[in-house]
């Protein structure tokens, strides 16, 4: 598997400023409450936030998946800034407004720079929230002893299983599907179990990133020794229909392995869950931690009314 030695970057300076013209395009259109664009200086390069929601209390964070930023989180702020300070970031290595200036080859470097924000912003008790690959990038980051988080929501993320090659074709099929005109667009996007693809604004933007070379790690699964070394409150949402892992199988597991975590699958939903349910994403986030001892959620049996 090859080390990425390299910095994620666009191809050419002009790329960058035609994706970011569609950026700031999209920013207007979709942002639903004023923010504050704050950039911080990292240990692997400049990183933007948005701030929105009261200047007191602790903060919940937004990390968006892969080939995902702030933007993604649209739907989330003005419930969760009601209540809580919010910052949504750009992750360093997906295409944004933050801009990665060194190579991130492990765990530890693709988290640090969060550690570094956190920092930055005053945080010392952040409610993290990861979806996907952000959802690794939370966990590494408690992992390599980051620390300034008090809960974790995971919202189906990578890292708990092996990916597949049913992922991968998953991941192709959507890109495909992209590029059809909106009104077939939106009629399969239940056919591909991606709900991502009737999100006009958002496809406008990942096609003006497709000349974004994204060089991340690949996450490789867990181990249940690295599973158990998690000292904070954690959540795990996971779609019932994901194409990234078997769901009821993940669910099993950290039943078995972290019996403290609270999991609950979704019906309905895929891997696109913060996209197909974000009503209930949101209100998971603003009710945890919650219950004391984890209870599994499954499409059938639904034991948890938080």
């Amino acid at each position: 598997m090859r080390v990425p030695d390299q910095p994620s970057a666009f191809i050419s300076g002009s790329a960058r400023d035609k994706y970011v013209a569609a950026y700031d395009r999209v920013l207007g259109e979709l942002w639903p409450v004023p923010v504050d664009a704050i950039d911080v200086e990292t240990r692997a390069g400049g990183v933007r936030i948005y701030r929105a929601g009261p200047v007191e209390g602790d903060p919940v964070v937004l990390l968006a998946g892969a080939g995902g930023n702030a933007l993604a989180w649209y739907r989330y702020i003005e419930p969760l800034a009601r209540i809580r300070p919010v910052f949504a970031i750009d992750p360093l290595g997906e295409p944004g407004r933050s801009i990665q200036t060194r190579p991130l080859a492990t765990g530890a470097e693709a988290s640090g720079w969060l550690t570094d924000v956190l920092a930055a912003l005053g945080a010392e008790h952040a409610h993290v929230v990861g979806s996907s690959y952000g959802g690794w990038t939370a966990m590494q980051q408690q992992l390599g002893g980051g620390g300034r988080v008090a809960a974790l929501t995971l919202v189906d993320p990578v890292g708990f299983a092996p990916l597949t090659g049913r992922f991968y074709r998953w991941l192709i099929v959507g890109g495909m599907a992209a590029l059809l005109p909106r009104a077939l667009r939106h009629r399969v996007a239940d056919a591909v179990g991606n709900g991502t693809l009737r999100e006009d604004a958002l496809m406008t933007l990942m096609l003006a990133g497709r000349s974004f070379r994204r060089r991340l790690p690949i996450p490789p699964a867990y181990t249940d020794e690295q599973v158990r070394e998690l000292s904070v409150p954690v959540q795990v949402l996971l779609g019932a229909h994901s194409a990234l892992h078997a769901a009821q199988a993940v669910a099993a597991r950290l039943a078995e392995i972290a019996p403290s975590w609270r999991v609950e699958i979704v019906p309905a939903t895929g891997h696109a869950l913060p996209v197909e349910a974000p009503d209930l994403v949101t209100e998971r986030i603003l009710t945890f931690p919650g219950q004391a001892q984890a209870e599994i959620a499954t499409p059938q049996h639904n034991t948890d009314h938080s």
